[in-house]
């Protein structure tokens, strides 16, 4: 398997703030209206992709790693990345994750958390918070205490196209009416600070992680911008968004035929918009909005073709 690309099928999350986009967008076939996350291309215990082709078909993601590991050369003990769809029909809770050092030690082994978005869709004027204003940690926990949210968070109305880096202990939140691909490490912590005293269909609030959340949250609040950079393969045009320690993240606009050299390293692709076809030595695959799949190592040359987005990353 390692000359054919993994295709797979993605787990699906059901949250207070999820919405119907994740269908109306990309024609999935969601558990409900509430659907938050699109699990992508998962081999966390949480959620677990499926491989949808070849002779590992059925097998779960992290099976597949275990069993197979020359199909991705890494060196890693887990499989490193996860990469969702997340549809905001309602503001996400203001959090944080924490880095793999405080992890490891206070969430059972579990990795950190730093993460990236790039924005799919969005409503006209949306915003995230990203960031706060607090220039001590005393600062900050008082302000919090007071639940004087409009002074703490930083809001930026994001459009269409834009792109977050948004490592461990930066603050952070989706708001309502965004749909976003985000790439992240495989981590499942997250520390709410805020949740806008919402409550679920019983009545209860969901908790909050005051203490661990201060404690993670980097003050005063650094700007993590990712410095992007373009090149042209064919007639695919490729922006390198972020590229450091835990992932490279890249977006390839497609437009006609390009010939690509195998994969140094195992790449998880999503398509994002359009078709068209991915061809190596063993044939030929269709593409459509909505894919999610694996070039392993070993894949070789490929040539893609079509008018077509993915995102595209790896460690």
């Amino acid at each position: 398997m390692a000359n054919q690309p993994i295709f797979l099928e993605p787990v699906f999350q059901e949250r207070i703030w999820g919405g119907k986009q994740l269908r109306e967008q990309f024609n999935y076939d969601i558990p409900s209206d509430r659907t938050g996350e699109c699990w992508a291309v998962s081999a966390h215990p949480n959620g677990q992709s499926i491989v949808h082709n070849g002779p590992y078909k059925g097998l779960k993601l992290g099976e597949l790693w275990d069993q197979q590991p020359q199909l991705f050369g890494s060196s890693a003990v887990k499989f490193p990345l996860l990469t969702k769809i997340l549809d905001a029909s309602d503001d996400l809770s203001v959090q944080v994750h924490p880095d793999d050092a405080y992890a490891l030690v206070n969430e059972n082994g579990e990795l950190g958390k730093t993460e990236c978005w790039y924005i799919l869709g969005c409503e006209p004027g949306a915003e995230i918070i990203y960031g706060h204003h607090a220039a001590s940690k005393e600062q900050f926990k008082q302000m919090v205490d007071a639940g004087e949210w409009d002074k703490l968070l930083t809001r930026v109305t994001v459009k269409q196209g834009d792109f977050f880096y948004v490592p461990s202990g930066t603050l952070h939140a989706l708001g309502k009416g965004i749909q976003v691909l985000e790439t992240q490490q495989s981590s499942d912590t997250t520390y709410r600070i805020y949740d806008y005293d919402r409550t679920d269909d019983k009545g209860a609030k969901r908790e909050l992680h005051l203490d661990k959340g201060i404690e993670v949250t980097t003050v005063p609040h650094v700007d993590a911008k990712a410095s992007s950079s373009i090149e042209t393969v064919g007639g695919t045009e490729v922006t390198t968004l972020v590229s450091n320690n835990f992932f490279t993240v890249q977006k390839w606009t497609a437009d006609g035929e390009s010939n690509f050299p195998a994969p140094v390293k195992f790449t998880i692709c999503s398509v994002i918009e359009g078709n068209g076809e991915l061809a190596n030595e063993t044939g030929s695959y269709p593409l459509v909005k909505g894919d999610h799949f694996i070039l392993p190592l070993g894949f070789g040359e490929f040539t893609l073709r079509g008018k077509l987005e993915l995102i595209i990353s790896h460690e």
